[in-house]
């Protein structure tokens, strides 16, 4: 124990021997001084998310392209330029807060203005304008004493002055090169795992791999090195002559004419930025790493935001959702616009990887990061009239697009992997990746766009057919591989019964599923209604009633305090009458009280008899005709309210004839007359757009008798008739002529199920039984045919020569990749040598 300190064991007692509440604390304490960076990035960009001005958009601009693309790590001048801007922008914003200004005079009225020029700039007088502010201030103070307290404030005039002296020494020897190139290498990614860290030198490293054996690659890796060494220092004396003629140029300038001063400004302005994005394309060294999955991811995020809130991207869509305005043959254009910007980013984004090339992604990292910026902040608010920190849509779309530019320059900073191998769920063989892979396939035209995607950018000789068909093989193989996986890990002896919990637990869940598919359509058309339906009543209830085809003689509508609900006395009533009627009865047991409407119609009709004189004397003749049929008809309209407003339409025919009805008929002008069955008295009001009558509930199936009589009233305009209708048997007995109406109203789906309920049961039998039953009869048919490709017992060579196939195309072994694609399709061609290919060893 030759470092043994009884102080620092103490002390390590002490540590553990807290709370772990404690012990909690200073592991998020820890946490915190770790990634403090993070946390400063974080606390800016959340400021600007609430603040959405022009004075703090200036820091996350910065934060993506320059302090995340920084090797290794943001300088002290950004941390400097951070905290003095803040510092400014504080002072600033404080200025700008005392009432004598114009625009603090009409604070309420201007300040949901998104184009009012304080509110663009910042300087808005507001409670809180600084809290955020001082939080930033804060943060970075903090991450500043951090680098003090280890020492790397001010390790970028160290490192300037080291680089300088090194400039001129002589040639590095190839030991000192390497522990050099180790430890920056170190200094680049601390935190990186072993597995996961490739040191490649940009120029020579791929032409290097592709010769090397042992020995040579050893000699290989010097020449490299040192020829790599020898071009660092050459272009760094190129820059620095150049830098050199432009000042000499800009001072002859400056002889000649006055504008030579403003031009070397500018160029120790240019230079200084040209030489940081040219060491980033040109890295000294790299450490290889792969974001593209968690881009994507991002990526993806984002898509499904803009889908269900795209509301938050328009100016009069807050009110709509997206499933009624396609419903409608409707395409919002900011949905469309942002839906199309952001399929085309993730387009771009794949290109660029498949290319590998950094400097593509760094233009693209820079039109990105100032596109998004002043669309979200400048164009979107004016689109929506709302503010951006008022749009939590559009602030969490921009929070996760911060997280894909942090991920992006992360990538460019590190590198593109030398090599894209498969798909990256086709990592291990378990069964997460197994199912992921596969929703992932069936995700619609997902997998074609991105093999067609591959095929366009990658260096091949295939055609897309071949290509294609590599891609499926290669995927089926790997889901031969991830079951084969499975079998080794959960065994089955031979001649050993199959295991009760895998017989029930698969097959009985099979079984229920197939009889859900098969009893859906009835099992949901019965709980939409009964379980989660909504009772719709009735808004507006008309009678009509037409004698023999001419103008109408009765029109009586009942609206609102004329259509009355049953209260608990009247609906056990109205249950007891019935009792003993076993069709009435079922039938009623599918009603509730709140479903059953009574309308109570005035038995005046609400219209004048304006029948002209020749209609009237034909009608009378037509009533005298003893040898011909006089028609009434009696039709109704129901008006609902709920999810859609119908109007439903019946019609039903009595005709009266010369042995009985017709007899009353002829003296309907001159007295009050009955006619009979002519009433319908119970009306049922289906979710479908046709009002039918209620049989089971009538007498004798009977309908109700009514009594009608003209009325004439002479005045100096001249003689007015209007007819009048009453009900003979009435549940409620009133003296004044009236007609009274029960309505049954069926429930209706919610609206969130009302797509489905639509169809009805024999339109989901047809569109979606007979459709998944489609699907399943392949799935267990058909098998015979792909014995030969699906029950391979060992796969391994033939995911080995896909990935081979992989690799050489990614070495530019453009000859080798034909060649081994012949092999594997002739592999697929003989069953002798797939039999021999996939034995178990």
């Amino acid at each position: 124990r030759m470092f043994h300190d009884d102080e620092l064991e103490e002390s390590e007692k002490f540590y553990v021997g807290q709370p772990r509440v404690l012990l909690l604390i200073y592991a998020l304490y820890n946490t915190l001084v770790a990634r403090s960076e993070m946390v400063c990035y974080f606390v800016i960009i959340l400021n600007h998310m609430i603040s959405a001005s022009m004075i703090t958009l200036v820091l996350p601009i910065l934060i993506f392209l320059w302090a995340m693309l920084s090797v290794p790590r943001p300088s002290k001048r950004f941390w400097m330029t951070a905290i003095v801007y803040t510092e400014v922008a504080i002072v600033i914003k404080y200025f700008f807060q005392f009432g004598f200004f114009p625009w603090n005079k009409h604070v309420d009225y201007t300040k949901d203005k998104p184009y009012h020029p304080p509110n663009i700039i910042g300087i808005e007088k507001k409670e809180g304008y600084v809290h955020y502010d001082l939080v930033q201030l804060l943060a970075l103070f903090f991450h500043r004493s951090i680098l003090k307290c280890h020492g790397l404030w001010d390790e970028d005039e160290k490192g300037d002055s080291s680089s300088n002296k090194e400039d001129t020494d002589d040639e590095l020897s190839l030991t000192g090169g390497r522990r050099d190139s180790s430890a920056s290498l170190k200094s680049v990614n601390l935190a990186a795992s072993v597995e996961s860290i490739h040191v490649h030198f940009p120029e020579q490293q791929t032409a290097i791999r592709r010769k090397s054996s042992s020995s040579i690659s050893q000699l290989s890796h010097r020449s490299s090195f040192s020829s790599h060494r020898s071009k660092r220092d050459i272009f760094k004396n190129i820059n620095h002559i150049t830098l050199s003629l432009y000042s000499l140029q800009c001072k002859l300038c400056a002889i000649k004419s006055h504008c030579g001063i403003c031009c070397f400004r500018t160029l120790q302005v240019y230079v200084p930025i040209r030489q940081f994005f040219y060491n980033l394309i040109h890295p000294d060294y790299s450490a290889v790493t792969d974001v593209y999955v968690l881009m994507f991811l991002a990526d993806t995020v984002d898509f499904i935001i803009i889908v269900f809130g795209f509301w938050a991207f328009g100016k009069h869509s807050a009110a709509a959702d997206i499933t009624s305005s396609l419903s409608e043959d409707q395409v919002p254009e900011a949905f469309l616009v942002m839906v199309l910007i952001q399929f085309g980013t993730m387009v771009v984004d794949r290109a660029l990887y498949l290319k590998k090339t950094v400097m593509g992604k760094v233009i693209f990292q820079v039109i990105l990061v100032f596109g998004i910026h002043f669309w979200m902040f400048f164009i979107l608010p004016g689109v929506t009239e709302r503010k951006f920190s008022q749009n939590t849509v559009a602030q969490l779309w921009y929070f996760v697009k911060c997280v894909y530019f942090g991920l992006s320059a992360y990538q460019i900073r590190c590198g593109y992997p030398t090599r894209v191998l498969g798909n990256f769920l086709t990592k291990s063989y378990n069964y997460v990746n197994l199912f992921l892979f596969q929703g992932f396939r069936l995700v619609p035209f997902l997998t074609e766009l991105r093999a067609v995607m591959d095929w366009v950018w990658t260096d091949t000789t295939l055609s897309l057919s071949s290509w294609i068909c590599v891609e499926d093989i290669y995927a089926h193989i790997f889901i031969l591989k991830c079951w084969r996986e499975s079998e080794k890990r959960y065994p089955q002896p031979r001649g050993q019964k199959k295991k009760k919990v895998v017989k029930y637990g698969m097959g009985g869940m099979i079984i229920v599923l197939l009889i859900c598919i098969v009893w859906f359509p009835l099992l949901f058309m019965s709980l939409i209604k009964s379980v989660a339906g909504i009772t719709n009543k009735p808004l507006d209830v008309s009678i009509t009633i037409t004698l023999g085809g001419y103008q109408p003689i009765f029109t009586m509508s009942a609206q609102q305090n004329q259509l009355k609900s049953l209260d608990p006395n009247e609906f056990n009533e109205f249950l007891r009458r019935y009792r003993g009627n076993t069709a009435a009865l079922q039938f009623l047991e599918g009603y509730a009280r709140e479903d059953i409407t009574r309308a109570d119609l005035e038995g005046n009709s609400n219209s004048l008899w304006t029948i002209s004189p020749p209609s009237r004397k034909k009608m009378i003749q037509g009533l005298l005709d003893f040898n011909a049929d006089f028609t009434v008809v009696l039709s109704w309209t129901i008006q609902r309210s709920g999810i859609v407003i119908r109007k439903d339409y019946a019609q039903e025919a009595g005709q009266l004839n010369h042995c009985g009805s017709s007899k009353h008929a002829r003296s309907i002008f001159h007295s009050q007359k009955i006619l009979e069955e002519v009433y319908p008295y119970y009306i049922k009001a289906p979710s479908d757009s046709l009002a039918k009558p209620i049989k089971q509930l009538l007498t004798d199936c009977k309908w109700e008798n009514i009594t009608v009589s003209l009325v004439k009233n002479g005045s100096e305009e001249g003689a007015r008739e209007w007819w009048v209708l009453n009900q003979l048997r009435k549940r409620q007995k009133t003296p004044q002529e009236s007609l009274e109406l029960f309505i049954f109203s069926d429930k209706v789906s919610p609206p969130s199920l009302g797509f489905l309920a639509g169809y009805g049961i024999m339109g989901l039998y047809a569109s979606v039984v007979l459709v998944i039953g489609k699907f399943v009869r392949e799935f267990f048919s058909g098998i015979s045919h792909s014995i030969m490709f699906e029950e391979l017992p060992n796969v391994d060579r033939i995911l080995k020569l896909c990935t081979d196939i992989f690799l050489v195309r990614e070495t530019g072994e453009l000859e080798l990749e034909e060649d081994l694609y012949a092999k594997l399709i002739f592999l697929y061609r003989s069953p002798e040598t797939m039999i021999k290919w996939t034995r178990e060893k």
